[in-house]
């Protein structure tokens, strides 16, 4: 048997390729090995009935059927080889090309999972629907009011619009307008020249002329002071204000993004809020879910909010699967700041400590029983399904994997590190239980 006898044997897509081989016990078990020690997805070992037989097929076609009479073991570990190589080489450029125009895709799209570069966890289909629309608006220069329940992440999305925008350069200039006491909140916005007020004894610019270049949040909209509305509405439409004791108009070029948890027709029809402020800022309208319509999310962002708190130097909390299953049963009233908040209290009770289901707080647990999981993941057997203990364990261990999948972007290797399992250990896995990346 020579090299040249398979030389012109190329399979045009190596992953549709099958190497098969019969033999004896012993011969097909080191065969195996070899396969093993080569570990090509591609190519799998299945029995024939012919002995000393292999077989180079595609789609059911076969392109290589030889005799091979009695090779010898050094031979068949440089025969193997060669035909892997003969498989993967006209593969490999186009394979180099794929993974480069990825690379780019990834850099200019930015992530759909995993690496939040943009700072929005989108698991969920609403949530990866959202990025997709801050991503097409982010490079117009068009006012945007985002609504959304309290602690939902309202700024996380005004930071993504504007570090995916041409003013990315410029400052992000946040204002919490309810936060400020009412007398103080002209010269927070627009600044004040000393001796305008007690306490003014220097000049001092305000939130304008701070993000002159960038962008400008105004959080919590609707709880700005009636009076304080036909101000800000000039001073957008004319892009032109007076500090506080100053009769000298001052410019600044900013995108404003708007953000409120309230309902602001209902209060345009009460007399609460300006309507014409209000179709002003309401140019391009977006509205977070909560985070009980996008459980899908809570993994993952879990493992976003424990990066936090590893900077801040806090041990990163770890589940147990029933704990997470009870987190995302939970119905979160406090959205994602509870969600951080609970993390913190976690990391610091439990540092070195494996979280589980009865280490959450009581209110966490209430509704696990009502949770099940998204479908890609599957439910658990009931104790009466008829299973054995060997079959739910498995059933329990398919869904685990599942998830894990998704929570990482259907990424193999982060998969592997939420699961604690080797990369290798968890591909095994998922070719048992017929698991596929996405």
């Amino acid at each position: 048997m020579t090299a040249s006898l398979y030389s012109p044997i190329i399979p045009m897509a190596h992953c549709a390729v099958q190497l098969f081989i019969a033999a004896s016990p012993a011969r097909q078990a080191y065969y195996r090995q070899l396969l093993e020690a080569i570990g090509l997805p591609g190519l799998m070992l299945v029995e024939r009935g012919d002995a000393d037989a292999v077989l180079l097929a595609e789609g059911g076609e076969s392109l290589l059927d030889a005799s091979l009479p009695g090779l010898a073991e050094p031979e068949l570990a440089s025969l193997l080889p060669r035909c892997v190589g003969t498989v993967v080489a006209p593969e490999y450029p186009s394979l180099l090309e794929g993974l480069s125009r990825l690379q780019s895709l990834l850099y200019e799209d930015g992530p759909q999972t995993g690496d939040h570069r943009d700072g929005l966890v989108a698991i969920s289909p609403l949530m990866r629907q959202l990025r997709n629309t801050v991503a097409q608006l982010a490079g117009k220069p068009v006012t945007v009011m985002i609504t959304g329940p309290s602690g939902a992440g309202k700024e996380l999305v005004a930071r993504a619009i504007h570090r995916m925008s041409e003013r990315a350069q410029g400052p992000f200039v946040p204002i919490n307008c309810g936060a400020i006491p009412r007398e103080l909140l002209e010269s927070e916005l627009f600044g004040h020249e000393r001796g305008a007020f007690t306490g003014a004894i220097s000049s001092r610019a305000g939130r304008f002329e701070l993000a002159h270049g960038g962008t400008l949040f105004l959080d919590e909209i609707g709880d700005m002071p009636l009076d304080m509305q036909v101000k800000i509405l000039r001073a957008i439409q004319e892009r032109s204000f007076e500090r506080v004791g100053s009769c000298e108009s001052r410019t600044a070029d900013v995108r404003i993004v708007a953000a409120t948890h309230r309902d602001l027709p209902s209060m345009i029809a009460d007399g609460q809020f300006r309507e014409d402020l209000y179709y002003r800022l309401n140019v391009f309208p977006l509205s977070i879910p909560p985070l009980s319509e996008r459980r899908e999310d809570i993994p993952a962002l879990i493992d976003s909010l424990s990066v936090r708190l590893a900077e801040e130097g806090l041990p990163l909390p770890r589940f147990t699967p029933a704990a997470l299953d009870a987190l995302q049963g939970y119905d979160w009233p406090g959205n994602v700041r509870e969600l951080a908040n609970l993390l913190e209290r976690l990391a610091v009770s439990y540092p070195d400590k494996l979280v589980g289901v009865h280490d959450l707080p009581g209110y966490c647990r209430r509704d696990l029983s009502a949770w099940t999981a998204p479908s890609g993941g599957g439910e658990l057997p009931s104790p009466d399904s008829g299973l054995s203990l060997k079959e739910e364990l498995a059933a329990l261990e398919r869904r685990r994997i599942t998830q894990a999948l998704e929570a990482s972007g259907q990424v193999v290797s982060r998969a592997a590190e939420r699961l604690g399992l080797r990369r290798t250990t968890l591909i095994e896995k998922m070719r048992k239980y017929g698991i596929a990346a996405a």
